[in-house]
């Protein structure tokens, strides 16, 4: 894969990242803000820490970090799976987070009936009426919001009619590959470098999220309140300080989830079905950028397989 790069100059800091789509100018000081969301919550245990372990952890670095108001989409499915699942949601509210609708099963609509969907959402809710405070927040499985457009238009009608806002990302990664990279390395009888791990991760998020603001300064002229995609799993327990300190380090304010979607964002509705790589994009393909330049280039199996190899992370064929 070739991927172009571009030289930009942020909090004195200088990076390379993929070129989004124009020219991208940066004439004065930016105000940039960005909160941190955690889907699929609560999750089994993983290659590298316990369920319960994972979740003090994840308290423990976003505490430390200073972050409040981050956001947990809850897949409400997982709850009786984890056996201590209801008391970890609790502890992240206790905490100061978020708790949100992410359905019941994870069902993606591009490939299941409106009904069932949203039933699952439903079902989804009822679980959630058991904990206090929780938000009226949803966000769509894989972040797909329909493959036609009369399914679109049904499920932002049926979440509007059950009170709830779509929680769009802006920011989209591929987190949840690199777990699975640790993990097939994990079972492999290969222990990865605890120093290079972190350092590869913080890189490719940063990177994302750098790529990701450029685009909407290009496609907006500012750079909107941005929403990061991440998933409660060993990774981001382990290293989402690491991550918060070079996000701060570059010029981002860490802000409540609830706070990023008083953007004016919130209230678009991009006249596209391509949303599944959050609302900046769908903003820049709705105004005539090609699909493909709007994904990340890390966004690649491949291109992250072979990143872990050269870094050692993975063991070698």
């Amino acid at each position: 894969m070739m991927i172009a790069t571009l030289a930009i100059t942020v909090g004195g800091v200088l990076c390379a990242q993929q070129t989004p789509p124009g020219d991208v100018e940066m004439s004065e000081p930016l105000r940039r803000e960005i909160a941190l969301s955690f889907d699929d919550a609560p999750r089994p245990d993983g290659t590298l820490l316990s369920g319960a372990a994972r979740t003090a952890r994840l308290i423990e670095a976003l505490d430390r970090a200073k972050v409040k108001g981050a956001g947990f989409f809850v897949l409400t499915g997982n709850i009786p799976k984890t056996g201590d699942g209801a008391e970890r949601l609790k502890a992240y509210q206790k905490a100061g987070h978020v708790l949100a609708n992410h359905t019941h099963t994870h069902p993606s609509l591009n490939k299941t009936d409106i009904d069932f969907f949203l039933s699952d959402v439903d079902k989804a809710a009822e679980v959630l009426s058991g904990f206090d405070d929780k938000s009226n927040l949803f966000r769509f499985p894989y972040l797909r919001e329909g493959d036609t457009g009369a399914k679109y238009g049904a499920a932002q009608e049926g979440l509007a009619d059950r009170g709830l806002r779509n929680a769009y990302v802006t920011v989209d990664n591929y987190d949840w590959y690199l777990q699975a990279l640790v993990d097939e390395a994990v079972a492999a009888g290969h222990v990865p470098d605890r120093s290079v791990l972190a350092q590869t991760y913080v890189e490719l998020l940063v990177d994302a999220v750098e790529f990701y603001d450029a685009l909407a300064q290009r496609t907006l002229g500012r750079s909107p309140r941005h929403v990061l995609l991440l998933h409660e799993n060993d990774l981001a327990a382990l290293f989402v300080d690491d991550l918060v300190v070079r996000l701060r380090e570059l010029g981002w304010t860490i802000i409540p989830i609830t706070e990023a979607y008083e953007d004016e964002i919130a209230d678009s509705a991009p006249d596209t079905l391509f949303n599944n790589q959050g609302r900046v994009a769908a903003l820049a393909h709705a105004a005539g950028v090609e699909a493909r330049s709007l994904v990340h280039a890390a966004e690649d199996e491949d291109y992250l397989r072979q990143l872990f190899w050269d870094r050692g992370l993975l063991p070698s064929e």
